[in-house]
């Protein structure tokens, strides 16, 4: 393992930093404790989320420093190790994990919360598929069974919890990273065809997805079907995001925040107390340090010095990404309400300290540009 010998280096180092990464991610962090704590105000239980959150990015910052001095190389050869124990960790999940809202997806931490092994179960996939695409040339289509295995194993096992919005998030990482491994189009476009195909059969029949998750999935079409329903977080989001207006109702001051009436808004639902009480200036400002987490990510892409490093870059900006349309999508009703928290912004400390490591992952990447600033051949 390399790392930054401070001194000489440090300067170095920092002339390396992708700081508009580091920033924007910072600067979500701290509206998303404000948001935090404006969601918890009134909501029974919630009390201890603002403090909570504090300490999740407490910890988050230096586990994200510590991270950028690990040469990403060295996760290539961690790959399997952290794929198997992942995997153990989500059956452990289906037999003594605890549940909580009809999912069982967390170990309990006692005073610290909960454990949710599906977090970073997106880096590991991340991490393992780029290793399994760096194995091989792809030139035929039926080498995609590696990477589609390596995927489909954790990705089932997520599903059973039930956590369709996980499982989502491991497909787009997956179709990122195999979109920028295999060398003809055409190969990608039958794998988008056979995933639609897939998708379409998972639909129509209740043996792969819940009622309550395809019914929240078809709401999203025709919100007014079931209004006191599936159709009921998707309308009171709206609502709040509506009554923003231009530049919001004031901190702490959102009526459809602090009367509750937005199921989960300090978890998946964190954006519409942004929107009600910072309004429409709020949302762009938040937008644009999104655009920058996007630049900053894109930015390690282009810098990875090899195979290895741009795929791994790719499926964790794509997992960035996703998470953002997604969330921002269900909240104001262009997408169907999945249960994916927005970066940096969702109360949860796995989902917090996932997105760190992802960043630390990528602040190095780009710090290795320059071979010098970590010692490296």
């Amino acid at each position: 393992m390399a790392v930054v010998t401070w001194g000489s280096g440090a300067k170095r180092y920092l002339r390396n930093f992708n700081w508009p990464l580091a920033v924007a991610g910072l600067c979500i962090a701290f509206i998303g404790l404000a948001c935090v704590r404006s969601a918890g105000l009134h909501t029974p239980g919630a009390a201890g989320e603002f403090s909570k959150q504090i300490l999740y990015l407490t910890l988050g910052v230096p586990v994200m420093i510590c991270v950028s001095l690990i040469d990403y190389r060295t996760w290539q050869r961690w790959a399997p190790g952290l794929y198997v124990l992942n995997l153990l960790l989500l059956l452990f999940i289906l037999r003594g994990g605890h549940s909580a809202l009809g999912a069982q997806r967390w170990i309990s931490l006692g005073p610290l919360g909960t454990f949710q092994p599906s977090e970073p179960a997106k880096l590991v996939i991340a991490i393992a598929l780029a290793a399994v695409l760096c194995r091989g040339t792809y030139k035929n289509l039926q080498e995609l069974w590696k990477p589609l295995a390596a995927v489909a194993v954790p990705a089932l096992l997520i599903l059973k919890q039930p956590d369709l919005g996980t499982s989502l998030v491991l497909l787009a990482i997956l179709s990122v990273e195999l979109f920028f491994a295999l060398p003809k189009i055409g190969d990608f476009g039958i794998y988008a065809l056979g995933v639609l195909v897939v998708a379409a059969a998972a639909l129509g029949t209740n043996a792969v997805l819940k009622p309550f998750q395809r019914a929240r999935l078809f709401v999203f079409l025709n919100p007014r079907a079931d209004p006191q329903g599936a159709g009921y977080n998707l309308n009171q989001s709206k609502i709040a995001v509506g009554n923003g207006e231009w530049f919001g109702r004031g901190l702490y001051h959102g009526t459809q925040t602090q009367l509750n009436f937005v199921p989960e808004h300090s978890r998946d639902f964190i954006f519409t107390v942004l929107a009600e009480e910072w309004g429409f200036a709020g949302a762009a400002a938040l937008l644009f340090l999104y655009a920058a987490v996007l630049y900053g990510g894109i930015r390690s892409m282009l810098a990875a010095r090899d195979r290895f490093g741009f795929l791994l870059a790719a499926g964790l900006v794509g997992m960035l990404f996703f998470h953002v349309l997604v969330n921002l999508g269900m909240t104001i009703g262009i997408m169907p309400i999945t249960g994916i928290p927005l970066p940096f912004m969702s109360y949860g400390g796995s989902a917090m300290l996932t997105d760190f490591v992802a960043f630390g992952i990528l602040l190095n990447i780009y710090g290795q540009r320059d071979r010098d600033v970590l010692g490296n051949a």
